[in-house]
């Protein structure tokens, strides 16, 4: 029996009683009684099965009647994560989604690449357009606090999408900030402390100076054998030349030996009388682990932010304002950040809401100047230098008697390999540079005030007719500069330089939105009209000079010499007719259409304009008589959906936009002071938009009991006049010019999977796991192409994936361990040949992975919760470019670089089984690229584990805290791939070890609810 005890209810139970707790839009909660006697019990939202309000394109929608493919990660899954950047939360949480390392890796503040569906396009932009709050951003996405956001969905199909039109062929991943709930104010502190670290080791690399010298010795000395040479003038040669610059020499003498005695004896092992560490009298020369030098394993990472919220009939706010300080694994790196939000809706006449959405950020970050994304294999590039160097050369520069060298300036003196700074001898790899310097002495640093400002008012027109008025601006000023030193590497002997500019970008949306919603009895439609115009502008600012006054002062008017500037503007802008109509039965039966003409500043007048859209239905079968009474089926729906979507943001090879591509462009230079001309770009008044043709169908459901819920789909994307830069002879003035060429196909099967295993008042657990089948095929190329593009090693080829490289078939070794490659001839007889030059080039086949996806549990008990998230690839292929170096054959142009311990099973007179070639100095081809170097490119990826504990509330309400969690958080905690060092969600085609590593970050926080 129940009653009502000062507003509560009391019940009388028997001790095993198990009591069912139910509420319409609510999961069900089964709660033993025995030994309680008070209950709190909080019900969770059933709304995979009833009418969960889901964000989608230019407003929201029921789950249940969504015709569309759209993925939706919440606060708690974002919150989880320890990124500056939002899209670094999503890897392995959406189906579909496949989230890579961008050019700057680890790089804190930096953006990872989204891919929905896979790449359609060659050339065109494949990113996703990004809406916040209702409203294309233009901003740095690290701009955005991920605690500031309340979810985030990921549109992936055409019927979900179309609505944007030109911009969203390639997905569309909507941002909802937070907002506040009926009630009392609210206030939350959330703090957190941690480190950073690298997520990613090196490649495993020789670390014995010894080891490293004994195998140098020995490509020298199997050149001398093979040339005819007898052993012991071979061991002589090699010996003669180990501390020099020429014929496989590593230049540096590290050993002191006694007199007359040879580093390397007659079997090829290092003398046992020598001694590691070397002196010329006036430098000291020892072999230092520059990896660990230079990778700082324990910088800080805190975050700080608070948030106020509330709501009342007439008015929702919600403030917030954040602090992030992210370190960089290397010094001269970081990314720091304060943001601030204020987001408030008011009702100001019963037909009439205003609201804005208004947020500020100012970051800094933080990168040594030699760390531009594009450094590569270059002496300013640290990480290749850590992952390549040989481990037998100094770092620092040491007096005889070991110390380490301080300048008259204060700066420790390094190593740099030429004989002018740090010693006498010459690297022979690398020479004249030494990262550890640059980073101590360059700097690089963007600055930007970034303002984002979202404004709307809604008027009721009639009867369910509304009109809304949407306007969102996005503002931001950089400031860039960079700064090569003057004391030491190659800009020492031009005074250093200085470099300072400034971006600024503008985005300007404005919607006009018309929507009608009806319900007559069991029928209900829902219209939407619309206009969407945006305007972008891009301005650049550059200036460089030489010769610094005050070597450390970044300013332009601090230098003196070979003054350079540029600056330019570019401007692009759409204009967009949108429609869209839903109609339903009863929620059984959905039908849904939209239609959008769009306009794009890219294309000349007569091809400006393009028509999209979409068509989708739905049925619910669950609501059918012949599933209403099913035990086993909560909800299940079936959908279909088929649009048209474009694409206009045609890129170079570089990943720059030009915003012009259908006109000549000249650059203009000055003549004995007249003007002159010289063409830059060759434009192509015929090119249109990149058009393509989405099909999606499959399942939603919730099965028994709502334990499991998730959905099965199909998908099947044709990219039609795919825009791409066309190689052309030069002799006709220009390399290259844009054309529409052809068309692709991705298609493939995603599957959702969520249970909740357990779910009661003291214990929830449930676990998650998605996966995506994916293929890809090139349908059709340009004509004139004659059904095969070849750029460099990749190939594309009509009737085949893009996912492919054009490589030589490698053959093995011969009987003397020389490498070995197939050649064909014109009567397709195959053979072999070591002559790499004339060896056949094959398609390696699709290297795209066969699945790829995530899963993840969450347990609560009592209080306690835990929760791990997983990435993972399977079935694909990836080449290995940092493997392939780390095997070179010990010749002049790459001797002083390390070696993979592989490298020690080289096919010797002793070890004829080895597929790898013999170590010699004078192989040309030993290593040379080929499908050798294909290795799988299946990987798990831990990306999450996060540990919390929520005290009880009786605990805390005489401290007028409400909630209080404890937690401790790890992300990117391990990587398990093929091989040791490799990083395979870099790329699909290559990897290598020269961008900035991932970072592994654990920390510790807690957060108060007040």
């Amino acid at each position: 029996m129940a009653t009502d005890v000062n507003g509560k209810f009391a019940l009388r139970v028997n001790d095993d009683d198990v009591l069912v707790f139910s509420f319409i839009g609510m999961k069900p909660l089964e709660v033993n009684v025995k030994g309680q006697t008070h209950l709190n019990v909080e019900l969770e939202s059933a709304s995979e099965a009833l009418d969960e309000v889901m964000v989608v394109a230019y407003g929201t929608a029921k789950k249940s009647s969504f015709t569309g493919s759209a993925a939706v990660v919440d606060s708690k899954t974002i919150e989880k994560r320890q990124v500056s950047n939002i899209t670094n939360a999503l890897s392995g949480s959406v189906a579909g989604v496949q989230v890579m390392t961008s050019a700057n890796g680890g790089q804190p503040g930096s953006t990872a690449k989204i891919r929905v569906r896979g790449t359609g396009s060659l050339a065109a932009g494949n990113t996703p357009l990004y809406i916040v709050d209702g409203i294309p951003y233009d901003g740095d996405l690290s701009s955005i606090n991920t605690a500031d956001i309340e979810s985030t969905t990921v549109l992936k199909d055409a019927a979900s999408n179309a609505l944007y039109g030109a911009r969203g062929a390639n997905g569309v991943v909507l941002i909802t900030t937070k907002k506040g709930s009926i009630g009392k104010a609210v206030v939350n502190v959330d703090a957190k402390w941690g480190s950073n670290s690298r997520a990613v080791p090196k490649y495993d690399v020789l670390t014995s100076p010894a080891t490293y010298l004994e195998t140098a010795y020995l490509a020298m000395y199997n050149s001398q054998i093979d040339a005819g040479k007898s052993p012991e003038y071979a061991n002589a040669y090699a010996n003669r030349y180990m501390t020099t610059n020429s014929n496989g020499g590593v230049g540096y003498q590290i050993y002191t030996l006694p007199s007359g005695e040879s580093l390397i004896g007659m079997d090829g092992k290092l003398n046992p009388n020598a001694v590691l560490g070397y002196s010329d009298g006036t430098y000291y020369y020892q072999p230092d682990d520059w990896y660990h030098e230079l990778f700082d394993s324990g910088n800080l990472r805190q975050e700080y932010n608070v948030n106020i919220s509330g709501a009342s009939d007439k008015l929702n706010y919600y403030m917030s304002a954040g602090y992030l300080d992210d370190s960089g694994i290397i010094a001269g790196s970081g990314f720091t950040r304060y943001t601030g939000r204020i987001k408030v809706d008011y009702q100001v006449k019963d037909w009439l809401k205003i609201g804005t959405n208004m947020a500020y950020t100012n970051y800094d970050m933080q990168s040594p100047a030699s760390q531009d994304s594009g450094a590569g294999s270059s002496s300013a590039n640290l990480f290749y230098i850590a992952n390549y160097i040989a481990p037998i050369y100094p770092m620092y520069a040491r007096h005889a008697d070991q110390s380490i060298m301080v300048d008259n300036n204060g700066f420790t003196v390094y190593d740099f390999g030429d004989g002018t700074v740090g010693g006498n001898f010459k690297r022979t790899w690398m020479s004249g540079s030494n990262p550890a310097s640059m980073v101590g002495l360059d700097k690089r640093q963007y600055l930007a005030d970034v303002l984002g400002g979202r404004w709307y008012a809604t008027a009721d027109i009639w009867k369910g007719l509304k009109f809304s008025y949407n306007l969102g601006i996005d503002l931001d000023n950089t400031r860039y500069s960079r700064l090569y030193n003057a004391y030491y590497g190659q800009y020492s002997k031009v005074g250093g330089i200085v470099y300072a500019g400034a971006t600024r970008t503008r985005g300007i949306n404005q919607q006009e939105l018309l929507t009608y919603t009806k319900q007559f009895g069991h029928h209900n439609i829902d219209v939407l009209i619309g206009h969407e115009n945006y305007e972008y502008q891009y301005k650049y600012l550059n200036g460089s000079k030489e010769k610094l006054f005050n070597p450390t002062t970044v300013e332009i008017n601090n230098a003196i010499k070979n003054p350079s500037i540029s600056s330019y503007t570019n401007n692009y802008s759409t204009e967009g007719w949108l429609a869209r109509a839903q109609y339903d039965y009863d929620g059984k039966y959905i039908i849904s259409a939209s239609y959008r003409r769009d306009a794009s500043s890219r294309f000349a007048k007569d091809n400006r304009w393009g028509n999209f859209g979409s068509l989708g239905g739905a049925w619910v079968l669950s609501k059918e008589n012949f599933l209403a009474n099913s035990r086993a089926v909560d909800f299940l729906k079936f959908k279909v959906s088929y649009g048209i979507q474009g694409n206009d943001n045609l890129l170079y090879s570089s990943g720059y936009v030009n915003y012009y591509p259908y006109q000549d462009q000249f650059d203009i230079s000055e003549n004995n002071g007249e003007f002159a001309t010289s063409m830059s770009y060759k434009g192509n008044k015929d090119i249109t938009w990149e058009t393509s043709y989405s099909f999606n169908t499959g399942f939603d459901f919730n099965l028994f009991g709502n334990k499991l819920n998730g959905s099965v789909e199909y998908f099947n994307r044709k990219t039609t006049d795919m825009l791409y830069y066309m190689p052309v002879s030069v002799s006709n003035g220009y390399s290259e010019y844009p054309k529409n060429i052809g068309s692709m196909r991705n298609y493939g099967v995603e599957i959702d999977l969520n249970s909740d295993v357990v779910n009661n008042s003291n214990v929830r657990w449930n676990i998650y796991a998605n996966a995506t089948f994916m293929k890809n095929k090139l349908l059709e190329l340009a004509p004139e192409l004659d059904g095969e593009l070849i750029s460099g090693s990749t190939i594309y080829r009509e009737g085949e994936s893009i996912y492919q490289y054009y490589l030589r078939k490698y053959a093995g070794v011969d009987d003397q361990g020389q490498a070995l490659y197939y050649v064909e001839d014109a009567a397709g007889n195959i053979e072999t040949t070591p002559e790499w030059n004339k060896a056949t080039r094959y398609a390696t086949g699709d290297m795209l992975p066969t699945v790829y996806g995530g899963f993840g549990t969450t347990l609560s008990v009592y209080g306690i919760d835990f929760s791990v998230s997983c990435a993972y690839q399977l079935g694909g292929r990836v080449y290995d470019s940092g493997y392939a170096s780390l095997m070179h054959n010990g010749s002049s142009s790459s001797a002083g670089q390390n070696w993979h311990k592989d490298i020690l099973k080289a096919w010797s007179s002793t070890n004829t089984n080895s597929n790898i070639p013999q170590l010699n100095s004078t192989a040309t081809y030993a290593n040379a690229s080929s499908d050798r170097f294909l290795i799988s490119s299946n990987y798990l990826d831990l990306t999450n584990i996060t540990l919390g504990y929520t005290l009880p509330k009786s605990w805390l309400s005489k401290m007028n805290i409400s909630n209080l969690r404890i937690y401790f958080s790890a992300d990117n905690v391990a990587l398990w791939a093929k091989r040791k060092g490799l990083d395979p969600r870099q790329s699909h085609s290559s990897v290598n070890a020269m961008r900035y590593s991932p970072v592994r970050t654990i920390s510790g926080g807690i957060k108060l609810t007040f």
